[in-house]
Protein backbone atom coordinates (compact mmCIF):
# COMPACT_ATOMS: atom_id res chain seq x y z
CA UNK A 1 0.00 0.00 0.00
CA UNK A 2 1.18 3.29 -0.85
CA UNK A 3 2.05 6.40 1.39
CA UNK A 4 -0.77 8.01 0.11
CA UNK A 5 -3.28 5.65 0.37
CA UNK A 6 -2.19 4.24 4.07
CA UNK A 7 -2.38 8.10 4.99
CA UNK A 8 -6.43 8.29 3.51
CA UNK A 9 -6.66 5.36 5.73
CA UNK A 10 -5.75 6.48 8.60
CA UNK A 11 -7.66 8.96 9.07
CA UNK A 12 -10.64 6.95 8.15
CA UNK A 13 -10.12 4.73 10.61
CA UNK A 14 -9.78 7.04 13.15
CA UNK A 15 -13.42 8.58 12.20
CA UNK A 16 -14.82 5.31 12.38
CA UNK A 17 -13.00 4.71 15.94
CA UNK A 18 -14.44 7.49 17.40
CA UNK A 19 -18.05 7.18 16.34
CA UNK A 20 -17.84 3.46 17.24
CA UNK A 21 -17.13 5.11 20.75
CA UNK A 22 -19.78 7.73 20.53
CA UNK A 23 -22.00 5.33 20.35
CA UNK A 24 -20.91 2.97 22.51
CA UNK A 25 -20.88 5.36 25.03
CA UNK A 26 -24.81 6.07 24.42
CA UNK A 27 -25.95 2.48 24.48
CA UNK A 28 -24.02 2.60 27.80
CA UNK A 29 -25.79 5.75 29.01
CA UNK A 30 -29.53 4.18 28.06
CA UNK A 31 -29.00 0.30 28.74
CA UNK A 32 -27.38 0.73 32.38
CA UNK A 33 -30.06 2.39 34.02
CA UNK A 34 -32.13 -0.23 33.00
CA UNK A 35 -29.80 -3.27 33.52
CA UNK A 36 -29.97 -2.04 37.26
CA UNK A 37 -33.63 -1.76 37.77
CA UNK A 38 -33.64 -5.14 36.29
CA UNK A 39 -31.24 -6.20 38.96
CA UNK A 40 -32.97 -4.66 41.80
CA UNK A 41 -36.37 -5.85 41.02
CA UNK A 42 -34.94 -8.92 41.59
CA UNK A 43 -33.69 -8.24 45.04
CA UNK A 44 -35.57 -7.90 48.90
CA UNK A 45 -35.08 -4.93 50.82
CA UNK A 46 -31.92 -5.95 52.60
CA UNK A 47 -29.88 -5.96 49.47
CA UNK A 48 -30.85 -3.06 48.07
CA UNK A 49 -29.51 -1.10 51.13
CA UNK A 50 -26.29 -3.25 51.12
CA UNK A 51 -25.40 -2.69 47.63
CA UNK A 52 -25.56 -6.38 46.81
CA UNK A 53 -27.19 -5.92 43.43
CA UNK A 54 -24.78 -8.29 41.64
CA UNK A 55 -25.16 -11.33 44.27
CA UNK A 56 -26.72 -14.56 42.63
CA UNK A 57 -28.57 -15.15 45.81
CA UNK A 58 -30.85 -13.45 47.77
CA UNK A 59 -33.71 -13.94 44.66
CA UNK A 60 -36.72 -11.90 45.22
CA UNK A 61 -38.46 -11.25 42.41
CA UNK A 62 -41.71 -13.36 42.89
CA UNK A 63 -42.00 -11.53 46.70
CA UNK A 64 -41.63 -8.54 45.25
CA UNK A 65 -44.06 -8.54 42.36
CA UNK A 66 -46.72 -9.76 44.66
CA UNK A 67 -46.23 -7.55 47.25
CA UNK A 68 -46.31 -4.73 44.56
CA UNK A 69 -50.13 -5.83 43.90
CA UNK A 70 -50.70 -6.30 47.79
CA UNK A 71 -49.62 -2.82 48.34
CA UNK A 72 -52.33 -0.90 49.77
CA UNK A 73 -55.13 -2.95 48.63
CA UNK A 74 -53.70 -3.00 45.04
CA UNK A 75 -53.63 0.44 44.28
CA UNK A 76 -50.65 -0.28 41.81
CA UNK A 77 -52.83 -2.38 39.57
CA UNK A 78 -55.56 0.21 39.69
CA UNK A 79 -52.96 2.59 38.60
CA UNK A 80 -52.14 0.51 35.72
CA UNK A 81 -55.91 0.33 34.31
CA UNK A 82 -55.76 3.99 34.66
CA UNK A 83 -52.96 4.52 32.91
CA UNK A 84 -53.39 2.14 30.19
CA UNK A 85 -57.01 4.28 29.62
CA UNK A 86 -55.20 7.82 29.28
CA UNK A 87 -52.15 6.85 27.36
CA UNK A 88 -53.58 4.05 24.69
CA UNK A 89 -57.28 5.34 24.19
CA UNK A 90 -55.84 8.96 24.45
CA UNK A 91 -52.88 8.33 21.73
CA UNK A 92 -55.61 6.52 19.51
CA UNK A 93 -57.93 9.03 19.59
CA UNK A 94 -55.24 11.91 19.70
CA UNK A 95 -53.93 10.51 16.88
CA UNK A 96 -56.65 10.08 14.64
CA UNK A 97 -57.52 13.58 15.25
CA UNK A 98 -53.79 15.14 14.78
CA UNK A 99 -53.95 13.36 11.67
CA UNK A 100 -57.32 14.64 10.52
CA UNK A 101 -55.87 17.95 11.05
CA UNK A 102 -52.69 17.87 9.32
CA UNK A 103 -54.86 16.18 6.20
CA UNK A 104 -57.20 19.26 6.41
CA UNK A 105 -53.97 21.63 6.23
CA UNK A 106 -52.52 19.53 3.33
CA UNK A 107 -55.88 19.02 0.98
CA UNK A 108 -57.97 21.71 1.84
CA UNK A 109 -57.66 25.37 1.09
CA UNK A 110 -59.38 28.11 3.57
CA UNK A 111 -58.55 31.66 4.72
CA UNK A 112 -55.77 31.91 6.92
CA UNK A 113 -54.28 28.47 6.30
CA UNK A 114 -50.73 29.02 6.65
CA UNK A 115 -51.36 31.93 9.33
CA UNK A 116 -52.96 28.68 11.42
CA UNK A 117 -50.93 26.80 10.38
CA UNK A 118 -47.90 28.69 12.23
CA UNK A 119 -49.42 28.82 15.10
CA UNK A 120 -49.64 25.28 15.49
CA UNK A 121 -46.04 25.10 14.66
CA UNK A 122 -45.50 27.96 17.00
CA UNK A 123 -47.64 25.90 20.29
CA UNK A 124 -45.21 22.78 19.34
CA UNK A 125 -42.53 24.89 21.02
CA UNK A 126 -44.79 25.68 24.53
CA UNK A 127 -43.46 23.57 26.68
CA UNK A 128 -46.48 21.30 28.39
CA UNK A 129 -45.69 22.45 32.14
CA UNK A 130 -46.41 26.34 30.87
CA UNK A 131 -49.87 24.69 29.59
CA UNK A 132 -50.74 22.97 33.03
CA UNK A 133 -52.07 25.96 35.01
CA UNK A 134 -54.18 27.82 32.64
CA UNK A 135 -55.49 24.02 31.76
CA UNK A 136 -56.55 23.33 35.34
CA UNK A 137 -58.26 26.95 35.76
CA UNK A 138 -60.06 25.72 32.77
CA UNK A 139 -61.11 22.43 34.10
CA UNK A 140 -61.73 24.12 37.54
CA UNK A 141 -64.32 26.54 35.78
CA UNK A 142 -65.83 23.53 33.58
CA UNK A 143 -66.20 21.22 37.37
CA UNK A 144 -63.94 18.76 35.88
CA UNK A 145 -60.62 18.87 38.25
CA UNK A 146 -60.26 15.52 39.95
CA UNK A 147 -62.11 13.58 37.50
CA UNK A 148 -61.04 11.15 34.14
CA UNK A 149 -61.63 14.08 31.84
CA UNK A 150 -59.15 16.63 33.53
CA UNK A 151 -55.97 14.24 32.08
CA UNK A 152 -57.95 12.79 29.04
CA UNK A 153 -59.28 15.65 27.21
CA UNK A 154 -56.05 17.90 27.23
CA UNK A 155 -53.66 15.16 25.72
CA UNK A 156 -56.05 14.30 23.11
CA UNK A 157 -54.77 17.56 20.67
CA UNK A 158 -50.89 17.40 19.97
CA UNK A 159 -49.22 20.14 17.71
CA UNK A 160 -46.87 18.16 16.98
CA UNK A 161 -48.98 15.42 15.83
CA UNK A 162 -50.95 17.84 13.59
CA UNK A 163 -47.44 18.86 11.99
CA UNK A 164 -46.66 14.97 11.52
CA UNK A 165 -50.11 14.51 10.28
CA UNK A 166 -49.48 17.17 7.75
CA UNK A 167 -46.05 15.68 6.73
CA UNK A 168 -47.82 12.22 6.53
CA UNK A 169 -50.42 13.40 4.27
CA UNK A 170 -47.98 15.52 1.42
CA UNK A 171 -45.90 11.86 1.57
CA UNK A 172 -48.52 9.05 1.95
CA UNK A 173 -51.99 10.84 -0.06
CA UNK A 174 -51.15 12.06 -3.89
CA UNK A 175 -53.71 14.50 -5.31
CA UNK A 176 -54.70 12.35 -8.09
CA UNK A 177 -55.86 9.56 -5.88
CA UNK A 178 -58.51 12.13 -4.35
CA UNK A 179 -59.56 13.87 -7.31
CA UNK A 180 -60.32 10.46 -9.26
CA UNK A 181 -62.35 9.48 -5.99
CA UNK A 182 -63.99 12.78 -6.32
CA UNK A 183 -64.94 12.00 -9.99
CA UNK A 184 -66.27 8.71 -8.68
CA UNK A 185 -69.13 10.32 -6.53
CA UNK A 186 -66.88 9.97 -3.62
CA UNK A 187 -67.88 12.14 -0.29
CA UNK A 188 -65.02 14.30 1.75
CA UNK A 189 -66.03 12.15 4.51
CA UNK A 190 -66.11 8.81 2.15
CA UNK A 191 -62.87 10.17 0.67
CA UNK A 192 -60.99 10.71 3.85
CA UNK A 193 -62.50 7.60 5.45
CA UNK A 194 -61.94 5.30 2.76
CA UNK A 195 -58.72 6.20 0.99
CA UNK A 196 -56.91 8.64 2.76
CA UNK A 197 -57.12 7.07 6.19
CA UNK A 198 -55.68 3.69 4.44
CA UNK A 199 -52.55 5.56 3.24
CA UNK A 200 -51.83 7.10 6.24
CA UNK A 201 -51.59 3.91 8.14
CA UNK A 202 -47.86 4.06 8.64
CA UNK A 203 -48.08 7.76 9.24
CA UNK A 204 -51.09 7.11 11.80
CA UNK A 205 -49.16 4.24 13.85
CA UNK A 206 -46.27 7.07 13.77
CA UNK A 207 -48.03 9.55 15.64
CA UNK A 208 -49.81 6.75 18.07
CA UNK A 209 -46.65 6.11 19.16
CA UNK A 210 -45.54 9.36 19.56
CA UNK A 211 -48.81 10.36 21.23
CA UNK A 212 -48.59 6.87 23.54
CA UNK A 213 -44.97 7.60 24.76
CA UNK A 214 -45.59 11.21 25.62
CA UNK A 215 -48.62 10.01 27.78
CA UNK A 216 -48.00 7.26 29.16
CA UNK A 217 -44.72 9.28 31.12
CA UNK A 218 -47.01 12.37 31.11
CA UNK A 219 -46.58 13.41 35.34
CA UNK A 220 -46.95 17.26 35.88
CA UNK A 221 -50.59 17.85 34.33
CA UNK A 222 -52.45 14.74 36.46
CA UNK A 223 -49.80 15.92 39.62
CA UNK A 224 -51.87 19.52 38.87
CA UNK A 225 -55.41 18.26 38.32
CA UNK A 226 -55.92 14.93 40.81
CA UNK A 227 -55.77 14.68 44.24
CA UNK A 228 -58.22 10.88 43.49
CA UNK A 229 -55.08 8.32 44.49
CA UNK A 230 -57.89 6.36 42.55
CA UNK A 231 -57.64 7.52 39.72
CA UNK A 232 -53.75 8.56 39.48
CA UNK A 233 -51.49 6.76 36.26
CA UNK A 234 -48.15 4.75 36.86
CA UNK A 235 -46.32 7.92 37.11
CA UNK A 236 -47.71 9.65 39.29
CA UNK A 237 -48.47 7.08 42.04
CA UNK A 238 -44.77 5.72 41.92
CA UNK A 239 -43.95 8.95 42.84
CA UNK A 240 -46.35 9.08 45.71
CA UNK A 241 -44.86 5.99 46.86
CA UNK A 242 -41.25 7.53 46.73
CA UNK A 243 -41.98 10.07 48.61
CA UNK A 244 -43.69 7.61 51.36
CA UNK A 245 -40.03 5.27 51.27
CA UNK A 246 -38.47 7.88 53.36
CA UNK A 247 -40.58 7.19 56.21
CA UNK A 248 -41.83 3.53 55.03
CA UNK A 249 -38.91 1.52 53.85
CA UNK A 250 -40.81 -1.45 52.75
CA UNK A 251 -42.01 1.06 49.52
CA UNK A 252 -38.52 0.74 47.98
CA UNK A 253 -38.74 -2.73 46.33
CA UNK A 254 -42.64 -2.18 45.37
CA UNK A 255 -41.36 1.31 43.65
CA UNK A 256 -38.24 -0.23 41.47
CA UNK A 257 -40.46 -3.16 40.93
CA UNK A 258 -43.23 -1.22 39.46
CA UNK A 259 -40.81 0.97 37.80
CA UNK A 260 -39.59 -2.24 35.86
CA UNK A 261 -43.61 -3.13 34.85
CA UNK A 262 -44.01 0.55 33.85
CA UNK A 263 -41.42 -0.02 31.20
CA UNK A 264 -43.29 -2.70 29.31
CA UNK A 265 -46.23 -1.29 27.59
CA UNK A 266 -43.98 0.96 25.52
CA UNK A 267 -41.62 -1.46 25.03
CA UNK A 268 -44.54 -4.21 23.60
CA UNK A 269 -46.05 -1.26 21.65
CA UNK A 270 -42.61 -0.26 19.76
CA UNK A 271 -42.00 -4.17 19.17
CA UNK A 272 -45.14 -4.76 17.91
CA UNK A 273 -45.62 -1.66 15.84
CA UNK A 274 -42.12 -0.75 14.64
CA UNK A 275 -42.81 -1.84 10.92
CA UNK A 276 -45.33 0.90 10.40
CA UNK A 277 -43.16 3.21 12.64
CA UNK A 278 -40.13 3.02 10.77
CA UNK A 279 -42.41 3.54 7.38
CA UNK A 280 -43.75 6.18 8.68
CA UNK A 281 -40.41 8.23 9.78
CA UNK A 282 -39.77 7.81 5.61
CA UNK A 283 -42.58 10.16 4.95
CA UNK A 284 -42.33 12.22 1.96
CA UNK A 285 -37.91 11.35 1.53
CA UNK A 286 -39.15 9.61 -1.96
CA UNK A 287 -41.86 11.62 -3.40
Amino acid sequence: MSATGSTLLRPRLLGRATVNAVVGLSVLYTLLPVLWLVLAATKSRDALFGSDLLSPGDFSFGQNLTDLFAMDGGQYGRWYVNSLLYAVLGAAVGALVSVACGYAFDKYRFRHKEKLFGLVLAAVMVPQTVLALPLYLMASEAGLVNTFWAVFIPVLFNPFGVYLGRIFSQGYVPDEVLEAARIDGAGELTLYARVALRMLGPGLVTVFLFQLTAIWNNFFLPMVMLSDQDLYPVSLGLYAWNSSASVSPEYYPVVIMGSLLAVVPLILAFALLQRFWRSGLTAGAVK
